[in-house]
């Protein structure tokens, strides 16, 4: 496994990033922070942006691929970059299943009570919100899981 050095520092940069992108404009697959991002978009700009991650680009895909395939893509873009916990810590990244896959995700900024930056379409907006007061991703079908780059392979 290979070791963030400062992992205190690494995951505060990642909540202060996460946090520079609240109030861009929800827009599938944009990646510019002020004129649009989707919440796959957030997570690698952030992720790169901090140095944590070398640069990638998942793109292209399609906005509703995850309610006509059970291809677990956005999974694909954690596994490898980092793995799976049982409880996350802020600058670790939560994933929701929406539709037939986990194809939304947040970065954790706060665990009591549980935080999350998103870029989130209801709200058409990258927002910070109290996972419990958020009725769409507290539903139990959505069972969140949570992934960590500190320790990761």
């Amino acid at each position: 496994m290979t070791a963030i050095p400062n992992e205190a520092a690494s995951r505060a940069r990642v909540v202060a990033e996460a946090r520079r992108w609240i109030g861009t404009p929800y827009h599938p697959g944009a990646d510019l922070r002020g004129v649009g991002v989707d919440c796959g978009m957030l997570l690698v700009r952030v992720f790169v942006e901090t140095g944590l991650v070398p640069p990638f680009d998942p793109r292209p895909y399609p906005q509703d691929w995850h309610l006509h395939r059970d291809d677990e893509r956005y999974l694909g873009f954690l596994f490898g970059r980092s793995r799976e916990v049982a409880a996350p810590e802020p600058g670790d990244i939560a994933m929701f299943r929406q539709g037939r896959t986990y194809s939304h995700g947040g970065i954790v900024t706060s665990i009591d009570p549980l935080v999350l930056v998103h870029a989130f379409s209801p709200a058409q907006a990258v927002i910070e919100e109290p996972l419990a007061r958020n009725g769409l991703l507290t539903q139990p079908y959505r069972a969140p899981r949570f992934f960590s780059l500190w320790g990761a392979p």
